[in-house]
């Protein structure tokens, strides 16, 4: 079994920087230039490629840009200065779609010509739901920048039954307690611990829709898609430390991915596709569950994940790598 998940911890790196305003060595994909447009040489500093993105409003405003950010919190005050509105009022964001697709949520990786909607807050809601089963049929995510939502509701569940509660709901309060700024799997737990045979009090806030959008919860909105074109290179945001440009994830680590965030679903009740990126990315060039299980409590040891979660993961790497799947 895997050994060393509580024990260990990496060092923690102090340095950060943005794609802009940064000074740390270039990252690979970063080119430097000198004044005259000419490869600058190596021993002088050098400043990364300048890349802007595009993004709107996800229920409608005019397009604005949004450039030099490192990480997906300093993406969501770019936006929101973009629109002038606060940054906590972003609840999500989706790639090349304004509608409400749980499969076009930005995590960690944003091609080169993807284009950015932001979902902002818009009508609150309260209800009661009694907890006749143990699982409610809730998968949580969150935003990385304090919102907690719904990302998946199970068919034929509990929740599925409460046709106010939709994907995309912002969680902020439980009983009365408010849950903004927890992580997902903060929020997945206090959920899963309410007492069966009770009833406790949601307070939820749904995306803001433009009339055009405001259908049935299963159904898509009515605008019509842009064609825009996903880049084959993809920009990596980083919570510490600068981000990248890098080829986007081959066919079997995408795989892998979906992979171990159906094992994070099934024992975590949460979906969170950087962090299954992050697990695999540990997996490479492991050669066994003792090896990846020190190289995943260096990179998250602060999960301190069951053995028997690490080992299911180790083998759904093992077998997207070799193709079984």
């Amino acid at each position: 079994m895997p050994l060393g998940l509580k024990g260990r911890r990496r060092g923690k790196s102090k340095e950060s920087s943005t794609l802009v305003d940064g000074e740390a060595p270039l990252a690979r994909g970063w080119r430097g230039e000198d004044e005259g447009g000419e490869p600058a040489a190596a021993s002088s500093r050098q400043s990364p490629l300048r890349l802007v993105f595009h993004t709107q409003l996800a229920h409608g405003s005019p397009t604005g840009r949004v450039e030099g950010f490192g990480s997906v919190r300093e993406l969501y005050a770019k936006i929101a200065a973009a629109f002038n509105i606060a940054p906590a009022e972003i609840m999500f964001c989706t790639l090349n779609t304004h509608k409400i697709d749980m499969d076009k949520l930005l995590g960690v990786q944003i091609g080169l010509e993807d284009f950015i909607f932001a979902h902002i807050k818009g009508i609150k809601k309260e209800v009661q739901v009694f907890k006749s089963e143990d699982s409610l049929g809730l998968t949580i995510t969150d935003n990385g920048n304090g919102c907690a939502f719904i990302k998946r509701i199970k068919a034929g569940s509990l929740i599925d039954q409460i046709k106010v509660i939709c994907v995309g709901d912002h969680i902020e309060s439980i009983n009365g307690k408010s849950i903004i700024g927890c992580r997902h799997y903060e929020v997945a737990k206090i959920l899963k611990d309410l007492e069966k045979g009770q009833t406790f009090m949601l307070k939820l806030i749904e995306p803001m829709k433009s009339f055009d959008m405001i259908e049935p919860r299963l159904k898509g909105g009515a605008f019509v898609e842009g064609k825009i074109s996903r880049g084959r290179e993809t920009l990596r945001l980083r919570n510490k430390g600068p981000a990248t440009v890098e080829e986007m994830p081959s066919d079997v680590e995408e795989k892998a991915i979906k992979k171990v965030d159906d094992l994070l679903e099934m024992y975590m009740g949460i979906r969170d596709l950087e962090l299954a990126g992050t697990m695999v990315e540990a997996g490479k060039g492991k050669k066994n569950p003792d090896e990846f299980a020190v190289a995943l409590d260096e990179a998250l040891g602060d999960f301190a994940f069951p053995d028997e979660f690490v080992f299911d993961v180790w083998g759904a790497i093992g077998d997207a790598m070799q193709g079984r799947f």
